[in-house]
């Protein structure tokens, strides 16, 4: 750990290179599908091989979902375009180049405006976005071999590369996450790290504190979830930081992540882009884009994440923070909407359901590391639950233990309070005989409370409670308690 006043001398410059996996259903450049999961080696062609003699054609969505992105990242899109090919020898890229865009990316010099936790915004320029396809991959979990899975090879990718505007991996952290939000409200690509249909590189440099020029850059790769991209980044700043200090030279190289120590380490030196070799693809034709185009697709782009949360505030009187947990993930937001939309969608309804959702819905999503849609709870069924508790038909409690049940269930909560006789007891002479058998069998208790000891009040409440198996309710037993507490 490097002493903080050195830390202090120096600023940090960040840059991102984010690679996204379109949802497109076939791949960029042939009819293979793009389904994860298959069984290795199947999911491939002579065209996405690069066998001889075959010509790649270009797949439309390719195209729709980059422009998409674009205009969503206030990009400039290039009107014409060509396709280039990058050579360069790997051996999970069977073609021995890859087809990606080069001189001309189809968007260009864009931005996003990112928003710190303490509030603050920061705009982060984009450079620009390409299309391209992905290669395959080389599985390195089997001891001194490798394996290939060719599968991934053709898939349709977009490059989005920030300009290095960002000052601390914080930065980082909260660009990436917010390029995840733009892919995944925009229905383009489902932002999931673990499968690697979102994958980041990092370019970090550092410089002494009111330098004008940059200091050499590295490139991180290996960082496989969010905040190990952050951990990655504050890694290597001090890793580059280390050597300065000690009188080295950050040389131009790649790094590896690793995780586990939590330290970067070199893999290669870093290629220039004229290692590669860019030529012109000569098996596709130029790009070109109307102004029709552009206003079709502009008109696909849906509310992104920053206006859904704003609008939650405004509409449902959500405090800020529920509203951006909410609205973190495009389909946490849809639910909220969808048992909002069988509620009457004020306030407290809104309150009542952003607090189940960050709850006990988020609890289960957590447990079963899936996202909302997976955990089997109809929007419909919380809605009802919700009306049962605030109608006084079943208790919190009774809620609580109720919901598990709703999980893949095709019951309704009011079927399932009938069933198992849950239904709340109101009836002020049935709590009132309880109340008073449970302080005639705890009279210890009963003098300790009349001696001052008022925090037995909490005791009665649950013994009764769970005489009453959980029914009675609470606002009730606490209101005949305190009348026979008085009197007894």
């Amino acid at each position: 750990m490097i002493d903080p006043i050195i830390l202090g001398k120096y600023e940090p410059v960040i840059g991102l290179e984010v690679h996204a996996q379109l949802l497109t259903e076939s791949k960029a450049f042939c009819s293979c599908t793009t389904i994860f999961g298959g069984v290795p080696n199947t999911n491939t062609c002579p065209i996405c091989l690069g066998h001889p003699g075959t010509l790649p054609v270009l797949n439309e969505n390719l195209l729709r979902y980059s422009v998409r992105m674009g205009l969503a990242t206030n990009c400039s899109i290039r009107k014409r375009s060509i396709f280039a090919r990058k050579n360069y020898f790997y051996p999970d890229l069977p073609k021995g180049y890859q087809i990606t865009q080069y001189e001309t990316p189809i968007c260009h010099d864009g931005w996003i405006e990112i928003e710190m936790p303490n509030g603050d915004p920061r705009r982060i320029g984009i450079t620009r976005i390409h299309m391209e396809e992905d290669t395959g991959q080389s599985i390195h979990d089997f001891g001194a071999e490798t394996l290939l899975d060719l599968n991934r090879c053709g898939t349709p990718l977009i490059e989005i590369v920030s300009e290095p505007d960002m000052r601390s991996s914080e930065e980082a952290y909260q660009y990436f996450m917010g390029i995840r939000s733009i892919v995944t409200y925009l229905g383009i690509s489902d932002g999931n790290m673990e499968e690697a249909s979102l994958r980041c590189d990092a370019n970090v440099s550092v410089r002494l504190k009111g330098a004008k020029e940059f200091g050499q850059k590295t490139e991180v790769k290996n960082m496989n979830s969010f905040r190990n991209v952050q951990r990655a980044i504050e890694a290597e700043i001090e890793r580059q930081i280390l050597v300065l200090e000690l009188g080295g030279t950050v040389l131009h190289q790649t790094m590896m992540f690793d995780a586990n120590k939590g330290v970067t380490r070199p893999m290669r030196t870093k290629e220039d882009a004229h290692d590669y070799r860019y030529f012109p693809e000569p098996d596709l034709l130029p790009v070109t884009i109307t102004d029709a185009y552009l206003e079709e697709v502009l008109a696909e782009i849906p509310e992104l994440q920053r206006a859904r949360r704003d609008r939650f505030v405004r509409a449902f009187s959500l405090p800020a923070y529920d509203a951006g947990v909410l609205t973190a993930d495009k389909s946490t937001a849809n639910f909220f909407e969808a048992v909002l939309s069988h509620l009457p969608a004020d306030a407290a309804n809104a309150k009542a359901v952003s607090n189940y959702i960050m709850g006990d819905v988020m609890r289960t999503m957590s447990e079963q590391h899936v996202a909302i849609d997976a955990i089997g709870l109809r929007a419909e069924h919380l809605a009802e639950l919700i009306s049962l508790i605030q109608d006084k038909t079943i208790s919190n409690k009774i809620a609580k233990d109720l919901f598990g049940e709703l999980l893949n269930s095709k019951k309704s909560p009011k079927q399932l309070v009938a069933e198992h006789g849950l239904v709340q007891v109101t009836d002020t002479d049935s709590i009132r005989s309880t109340v008073r058998e449970v302080l005639a069998k705890n009279g210890e208790n009963l003098a300790k409370y009349r001696s001052g000891k008022t925090t037995l009040f909490g005791f009665f409440v649950g013994q009764t409670m769970k005489v009453m198996q959980g029914k009675a309710n609470p606002e009730v037993v606490n209101a005949i308690l305190r009348e026979e507490l008085e009197h007894a």
